[in-house]
């Protein structure tokens, strides 16, 4: 399974893009009836920083300009 919300089936990876889209958290929260919370949402983009700051050497070829 893909990580979920708990208490629903709305997937992390998709609130993380509507986040990287620049949408206001107040509209995810809308846009999803109320079903995740702003602090979920900051709990989400705080986990994918840690993962991202843990395994950051994993992507510095990705990352390095051209």
């Amino acid at each position: 399974g893909k990580p979920t919300f708990i208490g629903t089936r709305i997937m992390v990876s998709q609130v993380l893009k509507q986040v990287e889209s620049g949408m206001a958290w107040e509209a995810i929260v809308d846009e999803w009836r109320g079903s995740i919370k702003k602090e979920a949402i900051a709990e989400a983009v705080r986990l994918a920083s840690q993962a991202f700051y843990n395994h950051a050497h994993d992507f510095a070829l990705e990352l390095t300009p051209v």
